[in-house]
């Protein structure tokens, strides 16, 4: 178990309608707006896993608004499908945190995670993390379906970088 922190303004925009990107002097959604919109951000974010072709058993997924954190619980087959979710939870825009509560059935060391800043390429993160810019492959397989193409990363991002082999 734990918490993973993101760059809420950077992501996929899955929640265009949560109370955290309404006007200012929009007045404050009654209590039962404010569940109903943290349900719908947490069916997206679900949605948005799934459409990853990333699943888990009893995977639950739910997002709070007010401290724009996902707490995701499940058993994830293997470790890369558990980071592969989490990072999906978190690569959202207006999410901050991940309380990542999931289990695996199959243990595996974990990845490290590595932050994209402003300039980075996958040749560039693959150099410095394994000495070798031709290893951007590695990088970009391990990230894949979340990653389409390895020149599109965005500043904000979180990337999983496997253990070098």
């Amino acid at each position: 178990m734990s918490l993973m922190s993101f760059i809420q303004e950077a992501g996929e925009k899955l929640l265009g309608g949560s109370p955290a990107t309404a006007a200012p002097a929009a007045a404050a959604p009654a209590p039962a707006d404010v569940a109903q919109l943290n349900a719908a951000a947490a069916a997206a974010i679900t949605k948005y896993v799934a459409s990853q072709n990333l699943s888990a058993r009893n995977l639950a997924i739910a997002y709070d608004g007010a401290s724009k954190t996902v707490t995701v619980s499940g058993v994830a087959p293997d470790q890369a499908t558990r980071e592969k979710i989490v990072l999906c939870c978190g690569n959202v825009h207006s999410v901050a945190k991940v309380d990542d509560r999931m289990t695996v059935a199959q243990s595996a060391a974990a990845s490290n995670f590595y932050e994209v800043q402003s300039g980075d390429s996958l040749s560039k993160i693959a150099k410095a993390e394994y000495g070798d810019a031709n290893a951007y492959m590695k990088i970009f397989e391990a990230n894949k379906p979340m990653l389409s193409d390895p020149n599109k990363i965005y500043p904000g991002q979180k990337l999983r970088i496997p253990a070098k082999s």
